[in-house]
C-alpha cells in the first residue's frame, strides 16, 4: 500500500494534488476516463478545502482487499458544514459557485463518505475501484 499526503493551500497545490493522484491512478492501471474522474474529484475536494476550509490536506492511498483501488481523503479544519444533506444537493453553494463539487464528486466515485459539523472541519473519503 502506498500513501502520501499533500498540503493544499492555494491553486498551485490543487494542481499538484491532481497530478499526483493521476500518476497513482495510472500506475494502478486505471484507464484514461477513470483517471479523469479521479483527478476531477481530487480537484473538487481540494478546492473546497482551500475555499471553505482555508487549506487542508489531500491523502492518496493505494488500497487492496479482494480488489485494488485508490482512496483519497481530503481533510480541512475549517468551519465545517452545518447541513451535510443540503450541501450534497446539486446546485447548493455558499460562495456563489455552481454547487456541484460534493454532489459531482459523489457521482464520479464508487464510494463517498463525509464527516463534518460546525466548528469541526470536514473530512471527505472517496474510493475508486479497478474493474
Amino acid at each position: 500500500m502506498t500513501e502520501d499526503s499533500i498540503e493544499v493551500k492555494n491553486e498551485y497545490d490543487i494542481i499538484s494534488a491532481r497530478g499526483f493522484g493521476r500518476g497513482i491512478a495510472s500506475r494502478l492501471g486505471f484507464g484514461v476516463v477513470d483517471q479523469c474522474r479521479i483527478t476531477t474529484a481530487i480537484s473538487e475536494l481540494a478546492r473546497n478545502a482551500v475555499v471553505h476550509g482555508k487549506g487542508g490536506t489531500v491523502t492518496i492511498k493505494t488500497i487492496q482487499n479482494e480488489k485494488k483501488g485508490i482512496e483519497i481523503i481530503c481533510k480541512d479544519d475549517g468551519p465545517g458544514i452545518e447541513d451535510i444533506e443540503l450541501a450534497l444537493k446539486g446546485g447548493y453553494s455558499t460562495v456563489g459557485g455552481l454547487g456541484i463539487g460534493l454532489s459531482g464528486t459523489r457521482r464520479l466515485m464508487d464510494e463517498f463518505h463525509i464527516t463534518s459539523g460546525p466548528g469541526k472541519g470536514t473530512t471527505v473519503t472517496i474510493r475508486k475501484w479497478l474493474n
